[in-house]
């Protein structure tokens, strides 16, 4: 009886994250990043967010992968269990010190300080493999072409 209490738990959790979930327009999500500080930050663009975030998740809060090595990635950007943050399976460090079901749902403010965290760290943005083969070293003005917004170009940019 105790598994079944366990298991509508979880499924009820799975439920209420993919209600709250999003998936964001590609200007809509520039826009957020820019208003949260995320146009230069560490010397990366809008442009550089957009594009890696996109093939992480296409955009969708609620995308969860799941890694040979038993540890998943969470939300938007794809924050590993191992590292960012506790899903309560994966042993990790949890250096965002969260919850991963907290990376699922339409509010970004948590999903960008860890993300703010990661960048900050010795790999910057080469810390999603994405970013480094589609995002870097590439014209990224095309991620946000027709949003009404501008780039912050830094010349010191992290591991150029």
């Amino acid at each position: 009886m105790e598994t079944w209490g366990t298991i509508v738990a979880i499924l009820a959790t799975l439920m209420v994250a993919t209600v709250d979930a999003k998936i964001y327009g590609r200007c809509e999500l520039a826009m957020k990043l820019d208003k949260a500080g995320l146009n230069g930050f560490k010397g990366y663009t809008i442009g550089d967010w957009i594009c890696m975030a996109h093939y992480e998740s296409g955009f969708d809060t609620s995308f969860v992968d799941h890694n040979p090595d038993g540890s998943s990635e969470y939300g938007i950007f794809q924050l590993n269990s191992a590292w960012w943050c506790d899903n309560g399976v994966t042993p990790t460090w949890n250096l965002c010190n969260m919850d991963c079901r907290d990376l699922l749902n339409r509010h970004l403010l948590d999903d960008i300080l860890c993300a703010k965290q990661v960048v900050s760290s010795k790999k910057g943005m080469t810390a999603w493999d994405s970013w480094t083969h589609h995002c870097y070293g590439h014209d990224l003005s095309e991620w946000i072409k027709g949003c009404n917004m501008h780039v912050k170009i830094d010349s010191k940019k992290i591991n150029s």
